[in-house]
Order: C-alpha cells, then sequence, then structure tokens
C-alpha cells in the first residue's frame, strides 16, 4: 500500500525546457487539492536522455512530463507503452508504477480534442473537411486523435510531401494528401483548417496561407501558443472566424498525467487560466 505521507516529486523533461508552462499548471493544482507535491523543470541533454529516464524510479519520483526533442528517443526506454502511444510513435508522458517499472503515454490527441471542444461544445469531427498543414510528431497525434473522432476526410498538406504521405498511410481513405502549392485552394469547403507547424511562432515567419477560399464558418485552429494570437490567429478573427490556439491543449493534455501521477483529476479552472495568461 502506498504511503500516504510520501512527498510526490514529478517534472518536466526537454532541451530547452525553462520556457514551459507546465510547473505553473501542475504546481496550481496541486496546491488546490492540497497534496504533498511539487513539479519542475528537468533540462536533459538528448545524450542524457537514458540516463535521466533510467533515475526516475531510483529518485521515487511519480514520473515527468517528456517534450522536445526527447519524445521519441524516451520510447524504448518503457517497460509498457499505451496502445495510444504505440499509434502516435512518441511519448509525452511517462507514470513510474509502484514497482518502478516505467509506463509511457501520450496525451496530446487527448489534449487537442478536448480543448477544440472547450471552445467548441458541439464540435464533430465529421462535420466536413478539416485542412491540416504539417506532418511532424504533433501533426501524427492531432490526425489519430481526429479518426479516432470520426474525421471522414483530412486534406494534409506538407512542404516534404513524402512525410505527408507517411503519415496518409494511418488511413488513406481519410487522409488525403495535397501539394503544398494547393493550400489556399485546400481551404475550399473546409469545416476547420489546423496549423500544426512552427511557422508563426516567435522567431519565425508567419504561416503563408491566404484564407480567401474558406467558408466563414469554419474553425481555424492553431497549435502553436507563444505568441498566444497568431497572424493565423489574428486573420481568422479579422474574418469573423471562432479560431483556437494551442493554449488549451497544453492544458489538457495536463489532466491525465496529473490524475496518474498524484490520484486526482484535476480542473482546469478560471484562476489556472489566469496564472498562465500572467506569463505572455
Amino acid at each position: 500500500m502506498a504511503d500516504s505521507n510520501r512527498f510526490k516529486l514529478a517534472g518536466v523533461m526537454g532541451m530547452p525546457i525553462f520556457q514551459s508552462r507546465s510547473p505553473i499548471i501542475h504546481n496550481h493544482w496541486i496546491a488546490v487539492h492540497g497534496i504533498k507535491a511539487a513539479y519542475g523543470h528537468f533540462p536533459v541533454q538528448i545524450h542524457q536522455v537514458e540516463a535521466a529516464v533510467r533515475g526516475l524510479a531510483a529518485l521515487g519520483l511519480a514520473g515527468c512530463n517528456i517534450t522536445l526533442p526527447h519524445k521519441v528517443k524516451a520510447m524504448p526506454l518503457m517497460d509498457h507503452l499505451t496502445p495510444m502511444a504505440q499509434r502516435v510513435g512518441a511519448i509525452n508522458c511517462i507514470v513510474v508504477q509502484d514497482d518502478g517499472s516505467l509506463h509511457g503515454h501520450n496525451n496530446d490527441g487527448y489534449g487537442y480534442v478536448q480543448s477544440i471542444k472547450d471552445d467548441k461544445p458541439d464540435w464533430r469531427a465529421d462535420a466536413g473537411p478539416i485542412t491540416l498543414l504539417g506532418a511532424g510528431g504533433a501533426a501524427r497525434a492531432v490526425i489519430i486523435a481526429l479518426i479516432d473522432a470520426g474525421a471522414l476526410e483530412i486534406r494534409l498538406l506538407n512542404r516534404s510531401r513524402d512525410k505527408a504521405e507517411q503519415l496518409a498511410a494511418l488511413n488513406p481513405q481519410v487522409v488525403k494528401v495535397h501539394d503544398w502549392s494547393e493550400r489556399h485552394a485546400a481551404l475550399a469547403g473546409a469545416a476547420m483548417v489546423i496549423n500544426t507547424t512552427n511557422q508563426g511562432m516567435y522567431d519565425q515567419p508567419p504561416l503563408d496561407l491566404m484564407l480567401d477560399e474558406l467558408p466563414r464558418t469554419a474553425l481555424v485552429s492553431d497549435l502553436i501558443y507563444v505568441p498566444l494570437e497568431t497572424p493565423l490567429i489574428k486573420a481568422a478573427k479579422a474574418r469573423g472566424h471562432l479560431a483556437v490556439n494551442g493554449l488549451g491543449m497544453l492544458l489538457n493534455q495536463a489532466v491525465p498525467a496529473f490524475e496518474a501521477w498524484f490520484g486526482v483529476k484535476p480542473v482546469i479552472d478560471a484562476a489556472l487560466r489566469q496564472k498562465i495568461l500572467a506569463t505572455f
């Protein structure tokens, strides 16, 4: 039986890492629930990932989040992978079991879909075609979540078509690859457009996407949350679209991780959102 007096420790592992808002999220919930615990930043260089991950159990940690560039490298170090982690091919959360074994999870897809439902409760993945830009790890997690939610058509565009073709293999009946040059036209008739690239992030050029063909009723989603309003989000709002940034995904993917580590399902409340917004 677990010791209820045990102080628990968790954190987020990556490099760079100190820009992560995850400690604000988890420490807020720790305080709300009066848990004897703390959550911090774990800056780990790529060549030290194995030593750091294997040390989690030895140090008695509850687990940790895994972010770039370690999401794939940490996978083979797990004793068990959830079916979703296996499908995505990356992990974003490690849970240390009572016997010291390491379980790898990927909560990104869950976090994404829930963030959309938070802003649009009646959202349906099968409401119409979804245009998605990018073919990296985040895109893979989002596409799998959309397919599971019932998406009927995902128009996938990436600068490197071969990477998009690899993702389309997840479900060729649903995921259709279009050339990057067709990205403007691929918005025609879409119910939703999603940016999973880093274009629009601080220090990156804006996403080159004209919204002229996008129906005014379409939802516009950008996984970026630094800045909170990318050029894409600003352009979408100017046209009257419901526009959702990536902050909700960050908040929602943290919920199942916190519950796995600390045994309590937390709530994303106004106080937490205010704390996060105050950091921008």
